[in-house]
Formats: structure tokens, sequence, C-alpha cells
């Protein structure tokens, strides 16, 4: 089973972390992570993982009450 990562505005994995995962790992993108002083620097890495062949799910509105 591969990895699960969540970036959000109060937390999110290791960059290189995050640039490392491959098939079977999932980025979950929260709508406050682009409130992140680092932000260009996860969506880069985010991108590095997806041509890897991650998962990544940039969330809209999902699990919001």
């Amino acid at each position: 089973m591969g990895a699960l990562h969540v970036i959000e505005s109060a937390g999110a994995p290791a960059l290189g972390d995050v640039r490392d995962c491959g098939p079977d790992d999932c980025i979950y993108i929260r709508p406050d992570a682009t409130t992140r002083r680092d932000w260009p620097r996860y969506w880069e890495a985010a991108g590095v993982a997806f041509a890897r062949g991650a998962f990544v799910h940039v969330m809209n509105r999902e699990g919001m009450v």
C-alpha cells in the first residue's frame, strides 16, 4: 500500500516526501494550502509526483461542513 499525504495550511509532509511519491501514493491538497508561504514549492513537488504516477487530488469542498 502506498503513502497518503495531505497538504493544508496547518501542516504538510516534507517536500522531499511529496516529490518522491509515485504509483500507489496519494496526495490530497486542501483549498487552504494555497495560503502557505511555501505553496509554490509544494505545487511543484506535487507536479513531480504526478509525473511519477502518484494520484494527486486538489480538493474543492470535500469534507467541509
